[in-house]
């Protein structure tokens, strides 16, 4: 890129591919490229195979405990949640309702629960974020009195804070309420067990965890899951149909109209199969370290003219470290970047609201994957030293 090799710190947004994801898409479209659930021939049977092989293997890999009947493929997280609102919630909400979410949360998780709001007439209430980048829990048994839903993110896309999602589900439970986490940022980073957190919704996406674009998964508790009405009508999600009515499809089935991404799917299950087989727990521990060594890095190098955006202590934080270079716009500091080669995200980052919590219309933002390394955060300064240079 502007002919120096790429230095690609925007995982948060999208990840890389490994070859053997792309490659496990490609043999399925070469050899087995056929539609699921509707036909016995070979290649129909071993798309099928393949395909809910899939839903097991990413089941699995979050620790769900029945992973066959409970993991619902979508397009991704946005979609997931829009499913969690108008499906769930939609049946189980009324106007003396309440849903508790927080103010760093990306909007896929906001603007669903806004439009159901809108039509039915609960209330929403926010748990703040405080001047260190972290949850105000101090009043969270009176926000949840009388709520039905804690809605919440894993970790934060913005400020890389790690939120203690095992403690906020003993909480919601406690009130009565259940509890929903968007996993988008979380689960590609560190061992995910929806078992062990107690949670009962769990939403994520595969292009941020090595796999492809266009599918996601929504994992509900199976107990609750059987209650919850279809989301989209059509094909494949029936039982019957006749000139009166329909019936639905018991099951996951339920939940998948139309013609899935099975391709993706395919992809979706290799890449979990790699993030397994590099660990977990490796993983996170990696890219703690590279998250460290950025955070020292900006404190040594600019201690007066770059604010970090979030923690700057490592305890309960992730690999996404969002800052501010005084008195630069973060789009003109990406630009600079780019020249050398350097991808972040400049932006909101679909968080408005977090954004004005902290007086910003934007931040500039860097993110690890596992193929992140000490030389891409070495550019990362070589090029922040000539966005401060340029700008003065």
């Amino acid at each position: 890129m502007h002919e120096r090799p790429i230095v690609y710190l925007d995982t948060a947004a999208t990840s890389l591919t490994p070859r053997i994801v792309i490659e496990s898409m490609q043999r399925y479209y070469e050899t087995y490229h056929s539609n699921v659930h509707r036909a016995v021939y070979v290649t129909a049977a071993e798309a099928t195979e393949a395909y809910e092989d899939a839903r097991i293997a990413v089941g699995r890999f979050i620790g769900a405990p029945h992973p066959a009947d409970e993991l619902i493929f979508t397009h991704g997280t946005t979609e997931s949640f829009n499913l969690l609102a108008k499906s769930w919630g939609r049946a189980n909400l009324t106007a003396s309702d309440a849903v508790v979410l927080t103010e760093m949360e990306h909007h896929a998780n906001l603007v669903p629960w806004f439009q159901l709001r809108d039509e039915i007439g609960f209330e929403i209430r926010f748990i703040k974020v405080t001047d260190d980048f972290r949850l105000d829990l101090s009043n969270l048994e009176e926000l949840l009195r009388g709520a039905k839903l804690l809605s919440v993110t894993g970790m934060s896309n913005v400020l890389g804070t790690i939120n203690p999602i095992a403690a906020l589900a003993t909480a919601a439970h406690a009130a009565g309420a259940l509890i929903a986490v968007d996993g988008a940022q979380s689960v590609a980073h560190g061992v995910t067990d929806v078992a062990g957190l107690d949670i009962d919704f769990l939403a994520f996406g595969a292009h941020k965890m090595l796999g492809p674009t266009g599918i996601g998964a929504l994992w509900v508790r199976r107990s609750i899951l059987d209650a919850m009405p279809p989301f989209l009508g059509g094909g494949g999600m029936i039982a019957d149909v006749s000139l009166s009515g329909f019936s639905p499809a018991a099951g996951i089935a339920k939940y998948e109209a139309g013609t899935p991404p099975i391709a993706e799917a395919v992809g979706f299950h290799t890449a979990v199969h790699y993030l397994t087989s590099l660990g977990m727990e490796d993983i996170a521990a990696y890219e703690h370290q590279l998250t460290a060594s950025l955070l020292g890095a900006l404190a040594t190098h600019f201690p007066e003219r770059i604010r970090v955006i979030g923690p700057t202590t490592m305890e309960m934080r992730g690999s996404v470290v969002s800052f501010d270079v005084e008195g630069v716009h973060p789009h003109d500091v990406a630009q600079v970047l780019d020249q050398f080669g350097v991808c972040v995200r400049p932006g909101h980052h679909c968080a408005k609201p977090l954004m004005k919590r902290f007086s910003l219309a934007a931040t500039a933002r860097a993110s690890f994957g596992p193929y992140s390394n000490e030389e891409d955060i070495e550019t990362l300064v070589t090029a922040l030293d000539e966005a401060v240079r340029l700008f003065g």
